[in-house]
């Protein structure tokens, strides 16, 4: 069974200088787990790790998709397990570093995701009834009736996140089964090592506020206004972008605007740590109060580096 190391948590907790420390110390290759960093020309907005920072590392699935593309959790699994294989071929250790819970929990695990080559004539009714849905129904309307008979996925997928929503709908009335949470208890692929960072929540959610600031300094606003060429891009979905659209429309200001990022990036934090206590089992560190504790997370590597399957 292949070796991965992955590093979980919420955002600016220090994920990237961890992944990169820990690379040089197992001769590792960096596979990224983030829904957003696949997209070129968004890299102020979603933290994407800077070529300085990669410390001639080599990083995987970054700047993989235009702006006008989709990318689906389906995709990345594909993709990141068979970089799983070419790293391990080559002698080397994935690490994946991503703060999307279904991203890694899909890798790791045997979920069956995307559609089969063929349709049925009972799913492309069920499409074609959600197709309607989407333009009949407000996006909170949507969400309601994946409550209704998946409450545990709606717990999960955010009210305006539509796509998602209609996915997990979909899944449902196909399979009669909730999109988070398989019948079947889903079996481990890998021999993986869960490295899970957090600190002190009122620490975090400061190092979240500076970080929208200096976002915002390295010209977040600029890479947001880009989008506009692209009105049906995914990126518009995500935390950094989405909160410019009243802004754009003349709606708030610009102060307040980046108190909307401020606070949706400190939700969706908070999201990330219930995802991962609830869905994975990871070993918890706190490298920002407690950065000796890297010692420890190195042993503990290695002992595991060295054990057999």
């Amino acid at each position: 069974m292949e070796k991965v190391i992955v590093i979980v948590g919420p955002t600016a907790v220090g994920k990237t200088a961890l992944s990169v420390q820990l690379a040089k110390e197992v001769n590792g290759e960096i596979i990224s787990g983030d829904s957003m960093q696949v997209y070129r020309q968004l890299d102020i907005g979603t933290a994407k790790v800077t070529p300085a920072e990669m410390q001639d590392i080599p990083h995987h699935l970054l700047d993989i998709c235009e702006l006008t593309e989709m990318y689906s959790v389906a995709e990345f699994q594909k993709q990141a397990r068979q970089k799983i294989t070419e790293i391990t071929k080559r002698g080397h250790i994935p690490i994946v570093v991503g703060g999307t819970g279904l991203y890694i929990q899909a890798l790791l695990y045997d979920f069956k995701l995307g559609s089969s080559t063929s349709v049925t004539p009972e799913q492309e009714k069920i499409q074609h009834e959600l197709a309607v849905l989407e333009q009949t129904h407000t996006p909170e309307e949507i969400w309601q009736q994946l409550q209704a008979c998946d409450p545990l996925a709606a717990k999960t997928i955010h009210v305006n996140n539509t796509r998602k929503v209609l996915r997990a709908l979909e899944v449902y009335r196909t399979t009669g089964e909730s999109i988070v949470a398989p019948k079947e208890n889903p079996v481990a692929l890998y021999d993986y090592f869960l490295i899970g960072l957090n600190t002190d929540r009122h620490v975090l959610y400061e190092r979240i506020n500076i970080r929208v600031e200096q976002m915002m300094q390295q010209g977040l606003e600029q890479e947001a206004r880009q989008l506009l060429a692209y009105p049906q891009a995914h990126a518009w979905q995500g935390i950094g972008y989405k909160e410019f659209i009243p802004y754009f429309q003349a709606q708030q200001t610009q102060e307040e605007t980046i108190d909307a990022i401020k606070m949706s990036s400190r939700r969706y934090a908070k999201r990330q740590l219930t995802w991962f206590r609830n869905r994975l089992s990871p070993h918890w560190f706190d490298l920002v109060r407690h950065p000796e504790q890297y010692e420890t997370i190195k042993k503990q590597v290695q002992h595991w580096m060295e054990e057999t399957i």
